[in-house]
């Protein structure tokens, strides 16, 4: 029984479905996909348009994802390459970090040479000794010294003038929809050393040309439905009972040898809350799942108007500086339907997004914020005639506070039989989310395979030490 289908929960039932464990999926939304889900609504012109939860990158380096997706597109053709990335703000200048040589250090050096961020007459009073640990990073290590301080105490004591730290860093750990405040150093150096210092691949990303449902969803569903896997969709989850026994909200229960828990982060905490048989077994799993907490609320505001953008403007786009707007991504120009509706009326799809919003503010306001600030930063948009908005705000991404990483629970629990997938359960290896959701759960899967003795999935990493990391003991 596998609770929860997104990256986690879809990757973890199709592995075992084809290993030919009888495998039934529970979501408890209409739609499979977690934060990568896609539905439909009408525009107020009358079509039909499909909408998100927000815009994802597929870095390259996603191996075990794009593994996952290889299985219904072996070419991996549904991807493209999303082409430049500037980082823009109205205080400076903007600057792309596409375009880079892959293999570091000759990435970070050409950073370095080219980056109007990164001048060297403003680099002399960065503190290189405290830089170190960027270039250093190993997982013992890294959370043992930083885990306990915050992003913006770490990014202190480096002395990096505002521009660079803004377009590096700040843009960074938003984009993981944490507050510098909110943030453990060692998570934000982790995500550094895998998505820059130690990753092969560049920092180039590709995105669906179809939405999410079309181009991931509807096939993966297909092809474990093809494997004899069951999917139950609109099926909350209350508890989970010795035995093991997964009663839904109204009282049915289905039994299980085995229950991999993905569901979101505080979805997971709610259900193993409700479970006093589960946690009766297993203290551990009780008390590690008590402080799994959500960041800062996020806002995704998808737009329709009746005139373009520049023709200039990236696919996406990352914000430094403002108070709400962190991206906005042009969907026209990589989505086929948002393309074909816009080349109708000459208009365009604009999304934007706030991956760390201010609690308490409602979509519509997140909106009207981020519009405004867009404005500041192309002014063509000032103009614009918006014939319809989408909006909403969520709040179930993982929180990766300081100190959190020694009470994270793992796959593995002491509750023989249950296991936890997702971005937010913790892993051993350097990981971003959607690469930690599908890497937890192949190890869930080699987990319950391996008491079989069916031979594991294959795993696959980033280099998991950095640059300057010792070569001798634990990784």
């Amino acid at each position: 029984m596998v609770i929860g289908a997104g990256i986690a929960g879809m990757t973890s039932a199709l592995l075992l479905a084809e290993r030919g464990i009888q495998v039934t999926l529970l979501e408890r939304d209409a739609q499979l996909g977690g934060r990568l889900a896609a539905w439909p609504r009408t525009v107020a012109d009358g079509s039909r348009q499909m909408v998100e939860h927000g815009f994802h990158g597929f870095f390259r380096q996603y191996y075990n994802l794009h593994n996952v997706l290889r299985r219904i597109d072996p070419e991996l053709s549904f991807l493209r390459p999303a082409g430049p990335y500037p980082v823009v703000s109205r205080n400076w200048p903007e600057e792309s970090f596409s375009g880079l040589p892959r293999r570091p250090p000759a990435n970070l050096l050409a950073l370095v040479a080219r980056s109007p961020s990164l001048k060297l007459r403003e680099l002399r009073g960065v503190d290189g000794k405290a830089a170190v640990p960027l270039l250093s990073y190993s997982r013992a290590e890294t959370y043992r010294r930083f885990d306990h301080i915050s992003a913006k105490d770490f990014l202190d004591t480096l002395g990096m003038p505002a521009r660079a730290r803004a377009h590096l860093f700040d843009v960074f750990a938003h984009s993981f929809f944490n507050h510098q405040e909110e943030m453990s150093a060692a998570e934000m150096i982790m995500q550094f050393h895998f998505y820059f210092l130690r990753n092969p691949e560049g920092l180039d990303f590709d995105a669906p040309i179809q939405d999410y449902e079309t181009a991931i969803w509807a096939p993966l569903a297909d092809q474990l439905q093809a494997l004899g896997g069951e999917i139950r969709t609109q099926a909350p989850v209350d508890r989970i009972d010795p035995g093991w026994t997964v009663v839904l909200r109204g009282g049915a229960e289905l039994t299980a040898d085995y229950v991999v828990l993905a569901a979101d982060p505080r979805s997971a905490r709610e259900i193993v809350a409700a479970s006093p048989g589960l946690t009766a077994l297993a203290p551990r799993l009780a008390e590690q799942m008590a402080t799994v907490r959500t960041a800062a609320p996020y806002a995704v505001s998808r737009i329709w108007t009746a005139q373009d953008c520049a023709p200039q403007r990236s696919v996406f786009t990352s914000v430094a500086g403002e108070a709400t707007l962190d991206s906005v991504t042009l969907y026209h120009r990589i989505e086929r339907a948002a393309g074909q509706w816009a080349r109708r009326g000459g208009g365009s799809v604009i999304e934007l997004h706030a991956y760390a919003a201010p609690d308490g503010v409602d979509a519509a306001e997140l909106t009207k914020r981020m519009w405004a600030e867009l404005g500041s930063l192309w002014p063509e948009t000032t103009g614009m005639t918006i014939i319809d908005v989408d909006e909403r705000v969520g709040d179930d991404a993982p929180a990766f506070a300081p100190g959190s990483d020694a009470t994270r629970p793992g796959v593995h629990s002491d509750a023989n039989g249950v296991y936890l997938a997702g971005d937010w359960v913790r892993v051993p290896f350097p990981a971003g989310l959607m690469e930690r959701a599908a890497g937890s759960a192949i190890l869930a899967v080699n987990a319950i395979i391996g008491h079989h003795g069916v031979r594991a999935a294959p795993l696959l990493s980033v280099a998991p030490r950095g640059l300057l990391a010792p070569r001798s003991g634990r990784p």
